[in-house]
């Protein structure tokens, strides 16, 4: 994780000149040890911007070669704008103390670990942020509450990620990405096939191949994810058959989904997702406008010496067929 320090004045003295080295250390390595960890870069495109907010959107595809005989026309084909997601940018903001007797005395444990845990509250924020969205988009929300603020998460086509009935931009039918069906290896493979189909605003198939299957923390649902994609064989059919799921999946368990979603309906959500077309085409895209900022300064009236982070970013969902949820009661049923 890159940070970037400033101090301030008042802090050239001997008491926190020993003590800004050491902090610090003490931010950075917690800082990458952190991001090494975390799943946002899996499930979000992350980019940078220097801009207030960014205007997300995509192109029709064009309709094709049509055939015109010997010495005929060139027919004029053309793509059009698709449907646009504005994202703005938000700051976030957090601080720290040491008292000027902590460094006196030369309580080290006691300074290791609050730079620690602030880096940690910075990161465990992102996740968390990262968490809500997904958590908020499989209940079916349009917007979310988090830490205080409404965020935006429906997709450009301005219904929620997840559902039944997105509209075409240009032609076509509506489609679904919700479907009703509980996790198994017979869901698995009809889910992939029903997102092998998904067409664009103009109709078009795309080239989507679902590769990741992310769930919460619920230990029967691993339990049928990783029996349905561990083994090269089928061990439950009488001639021990070729399991073709084996070995194609990379598979996220995010605790922090869990506090988001609601694991008392009886069916656990499963989402199946397409990390190349999300990196390529930006279905959940994660912004930072300004990486975080740390800052040290002397409070006059008590002489610590306190820090400050500050950094500018947001995250929302744009198009929508990067992703399809599964377990959900309000669903649709996966086709054959």
């Amino acid at each position: 994780m890159k940070i970037t320090f400033s101090e301030g004045s008042g802090l050239n003295d001997s008491i926190y000149g020993k003590c800004q080295a050491a902090i610090r250390m003490f931010l950075e390595q917690r800082g990458e040890q952190f991001e090494k960890q975390s799943v946002l870069k899996d499930l979000f495109l992350m980019g940078k911007s220097e801009n207030y907010g960014d205007l997300m959107t995509t192109m029709t595809a064009m309709s094709g070669f049509e055939p015109v005989g010997e010495n005929g026309a060139y027919p004029l084909d053309g793509m059009q704008e698709g449907y646009q997601k504005l994202l703005v940018y938000d700051t976030w903001k957090d601080s720290f103390s040491i008292s000027a007797e902590m460094m006196e005395d030369s309580k080290v444990m006691d300074m290791k670990k609050q730079p620690a845990a602030f880096i940690t509250s910075y990161n465990r924020s992102r996740e968390m942020f990262g968490a809500a969205l997904y958590g908020g988009a499989i209940s079916g929300k349009t917007s979310v509450l988090f830490k205080g603020r409404n965020f935006d998460i429906k997709s450009a086509d301005q219904v929620s990620l997840f559902n039944t009935k997105h509209p075409p931009k240009v032609s076509g039918e509506d489609q679904s990405n919700k479907f009703n069906d509980e996790f198994s290896v017979d869901a698995l493979g009809k889910m992939e096939t029903a997102m092998h189909l998904f067409r664009g605003d103009n109709n078009e198939i795309l080239d989507v191949a679902p590769d990741t299957i992310l769930i919460p923390e619920v230990a029967s649902l691993k339990n049928k994810v990783f029996a349905a994609i561990g083994a090269d064989k089928e061990p439950t059919t009488a001639n021990n058959a070729f399991n073709y799921q084996y070995g194609r999946w990379t598979v996220i368990v995010w605790s922090y989904l869990n506090q988001f979603v609601n694991l008392t309906t009886g069916k656990a959500p499963w989402i199946l997702l397409d990390s190349k077309y999300n990196q390529t085409y930006g279905g959940a895209v994660w912004n930072d406008r300004v990486q975080l900022a740390v800052r040290s300064t002397v409070d006059e009236n008590t002489d610590a010496n306190v820090w400050r982070g500050r950094s500018r970013f947001n995250a929302t969902f744009n198009d929508w067929r990067f992703a399809a949820v599964g377990g959900m009661t309000d669903g649709s049923a996966l086709p054959e």
